[in-house]
């Protein structure tokens, strides 16, 4: 379900016209595509923040403009806390779009009680599905992987009608061995094998006069 942005027309742009926009709760954004006039926007920080929350995608905007609309992108202050301006784009329900989406991590891999260390790749993949059809995100099961062993895009967990986008091959997880462990084939190969003996003080090629 889409989420609901209450939008107003702003009449001034810039930086100077941003930054009072901001100051005043709201957040400045502009609404573009299907070959329509782009039109400047302004949404309430309440409304930005619950759409976060919902890791939303797909908005209906209304009071000044009722659309429904693609979060195309979102562009943040240098720490990556506020919002500063958001761009909004036109779409059809039936459209195919291109979107990014997180990925949840579904069970325990085994390799974890093996001793290894879970390491997340990726937090997040690019697909392509109907502007109506986003999810939420796509899962990856882990439960059966194992030390040194990973999970590749490939292996995602893709709703009905969702293609990726991202290369197949794109390792998403992977379990480490500890750090300082050696695998089975180094252990045996180090069993018996002759220790290195280094000479004391010259190379001895010959004795001392």
């Amino acid at each position: 379900m889409a989420d609901v942005l209450n939008v107003v027309k702003r009449e001034q742009t810039g930086s100077t016209a941003s930054r009072r926009l901001r100051l005043s709760g709201q957040v400045p954004a502009v609404l573009y595509g299907h070959g329509q006039d782009n039109q400047h926007l302004a949404i309430p920080k309440a409304d930005v923040r619950l759409l976060l929350r919902h890791h939303g995608k797909m908005v209906e905007l209304k009071g000044a403009v009722k659309e429904t609309a693609l979060v195309s992108e979102l562009h943040w202050d240098p720490l990556g806390i506020e919002v500063l301006h958001m761009d909004l784009q036109r779409v059809d329900l039936n459209e195919r779009v291109e979107v990014t989406v997180p990925i949840h991590i579904h069970g325990e891999p085994a390799g974890t009680r093996e001793g290894g260390i879970f390491l997340e790749n990726q937090h997040q993949i690019d697909i392509t599905c109907s502007a109506g059809n986003i999810p939420e995100n796509v899962v990856m099961h882990v439960a059966d992987l194992h030390v040194g062993a990973n999970l590749t895009a490939a292996d995602l967990e893709l709703p009905e009608g969702v293609e990726l986008i991202s290369p197949p091959e794109l390792v998403v997880c992977t379990v480490a061995a500890p750090k300082g462990s050696q695998s089975d084939d180094e252990a045996e190969a180090n069993i018996g094998a002759e220790p290195e003996v280094i000479s004391k003080g010259g190379d001895g090629d010959g004795d001392k006069e």
